[in-house]
């Protein structure tokens, strides 16, 4: 391990540099020739599928919707292997005119492809629940009917044929337009550095905050304040658009409130999503207890803003890729020789990107893409620990996905509630091999602060942000349109309620909301994270009291992707999602981690 070099730039690892995913196998090798044959095939069979069932879905037998679902997901697969190819090659340069224009041209191919298709959502919608349910009875069509369950329960949502075309066909140059327009500005944002010679990409910039130098990070927080503001209004526009376009669709669809839809989306009632809200809310002094303690293991009175991220390490460790890499397989490979088998694949087979480039798409994620493919992980390793953890993160999700793709296109992803599953348990192993092999009180000092504030980030901030969203969406409904002040008064409100007296609010952060993806991408998504988060805690904690008796649950419960509701999933290790007090629970877990950072503070005597 060397000494970490400035947060900002690109880490001096050429084995990291090297690492580009191979899209090539999702377009059998052709490229963009290879995504628009896809699509000819695709449109082809759509309307030869239309033409033999519109009008007709009631009259199928067993047999006869095997058949059709059957098709229907053959279609799906090849306009997804072309969709991803096209996305994913967009994320990693969104600045190249020719990544966007293909990824235009493919959504507006695969929206006039479900637009042919949407007959048979809403024919299938219109069966009365009997002669739906002795259907699904069958045995064979166990590969899509929790899916089909799953699309009755939008009925009550649902327009007439007519209506939903002409919504399907205008969304190509609504919301996704908007959201294109949004990532192409958010990638294209430069932030300048007081001593960095050349302007850096706002992920860089951001990573700033978590250096040990208070000067450098309040200097790197006005940096990206700076950056922000010229685009800053276009950006509330976007915003105001997109308020606006979901509550049209909620009213034309008749939703009760701005969530209803993500929550039907996510299969969790509207009183358990409160439940969740309403319960970290109440334990917001876990993370204010956490900041309190902070400010006296940097020396200072009250963090600011910019403080909250800054490491308490008295060294800054790094990891070269290669060492991430091993450190990663060994754990998930001690765990599981099928997972640890699994992981290696993705880095074998050229399944991640992972240096920073310029015009590439910040953070990290992990794109299913279809299950007769495989899955591709993006990342920006700078090689700090930090990214090794999001390693580990994102193969979660990796696995999670490989080992549902049996399921098929209609089962293999699960709701948003329990997308994070594998990855924060992911996470956790990588996690517990650092912290064994953490020699120091100052080493676990140091881990575990990281754990508190990845708990912090995932739990707390997330429902804060979630009532920002809240928020939003309900003053943009009640009043009209949201000035720049408004919605920086908002972000205030919701972070101010979040750290209390802890944290000091600067007048800068109050533009940071603005450079979100998710409030743009997916309305009301910021709460799975925190649902997400508790249920890995406890899943991980069974596996704490099981030992390896637990594996084959837990790959049982991987395995069964979305075939399932999530409350059936949860039963598979043993998890009562119906359960009032699962929150509370979860939320422990959390409190105990902060007082092992607290007793970790005391033996290091700094607290």
């Amino acid at each position: 391990m060397a000494s970490a070099p400035a947060a900002a730039q690109q880490p001096d690892d050429p084995e990291v540099a090297g690492v580009a995913w191979d899209l090539e196998p999702l377009v059998r090798g052709e490229g963009e020739t290879g995504v628009r044959a896809l699509l000819d095939e695709a449109a082809a069979r759509a309307e030869t599928f239309a033409t033999a069932h519109a009008g007709k879905v009631a009259e199928l037998d067993t047999d006869g919707l095997r058949a059709a679902m059957e098709e229907l997901a053959a279609i799906s697969e090849l306009v997804g292997r072309a969709g991803s190819y096209a996305s994913l090659r967009f994320a990693v340069d969104t600045a190249d005119p020719a990544f966007g224009a293909l990824l235009q041209h493919v959504q507006e191919r695969a929206t006039a492809i479900q637009t042919t298709l949407l007959f048979f959502e809403l024919e299938w919608a219109a069966l009365d629940d009997e002669r739906a349910e002795a259907l699904l009875a069958d045995p064979g069509l166990a590969f899509c009917a929790h899916h089909l369950r799953s699309e009755r329960r939008y009925r009550p949502y649902l327009l007439s044929e007519p209506e939903e075309r002409i919504l399907n066909e205008k969304a190509i140059s609504a919301r996704s337009a908007w959201t294109r327009l949004f990532a192409e500005l958010m990638s294209a944002t430069k932030v300048t550095l007081p001593d960095v010679e050349e302007p850096v990409a706002l992920e860089q910039a951001l990573a700033r905050l978590s250096g040990p130098d208070r000067e450098q990070r309040r200097a790197a927080a006005a940096a990206v304040t700076a950056a922000l503001q010229p685009g800053i209004r276009t950006r509330a526009s976007i915003y105001n658009t997109l308020l606006h376009d979901k509550a049209v669709d909620d009213r034309l669809r008749g939703y009760s409130h701005w969530l209803a839809s993500r929550n039907l989306a996510n299969e969790a009632s509207d009183a358990s999503v409160e439940a969740l809200v309403g319960a970290v809310r109440a334990r917001y002094d876990i993370p204010q207890r956490w900041y309190r303690l902070k400010a006296r293991l940097l020396g200072v009175e009250q963090l600011a803003d910019y403080d909250r991220a800054a490491t308490v390490a008295t060294e800054d460790e790094t990891f070269a890729w290669a060492d991430a890499r091993e450190l990663v397989l060994d754990a998930y490979g001690s765990f599981s020789p099928e997972l640890g088998a699994l992981a290696r694949r993705f880095f074998d087979e050229r399944w991640i990107d992972a240096p920073v480039r310029p015009g590439k798409r910040g953070g990290a994620f992990c794109s299913y893409t279809v299950p007769s493919a495989h899955p591709y992980v993006l990342l920006n390793y700078t090689s700090r620990r930090r990214d090794v953890l999001t390693l580990a993160h994102e193969l979660g999700h990796g696995v999670h996905a490989a080992l549902a793709a049996p399921q098929g296109v209609f089962h293999q992803s699960t709701p948003l509630t329990l997308a994070e599953t594998a990855s924060v348990f992911g996470e956790a192993l990588v996690f517990g091999r650092l912290l064994e092999a953490a020699g120091t009180p100052e080493s676990r000092l140091a881990l575990l602060a990281e754990a508190i504030e990845g708990a912090i980030a995932t739990v707390f901030r997330q429902t804060a942000m979630h009532r920002f969203e809240h928020l939003v969406h309900t003053t943009r409904r009640e009043q009209g349109e949201l000035s720049v002040e408004r919605f920086s008064a908002l972000w205030s409100e919701t972070q101010e309620e979040l750290f209390g007296d802890a944290v000091e609010v600067t007048d800068g952060y109050r533009a940071w909301w603005s450079y979100i993806p998710h409030f743009v991408n997916t309305p009301g998504y910021v709460y799975a994270y925190a649902y997400g988060q508790l249920l890995a805690l406890s899943v991980y904690r069974r596996y704490e009291e099981e030992g390896a008796g637990f594996v084959p649950d837990y790959l049982r419960l991987l395995s069964a992707g979305g075939s399932m509701a999530p409350e059936a999933l949860g039963r598979v290790v043993g998890i009562d999602l119906a359960d009032p007090g699962f929150w509370d629970a979860g939320l422990a877990l959390v409190e105990q981690q902060l007082t092992a950072a607290e007793q970790a503070a005391r033996d290091a005597g700094r607290a």
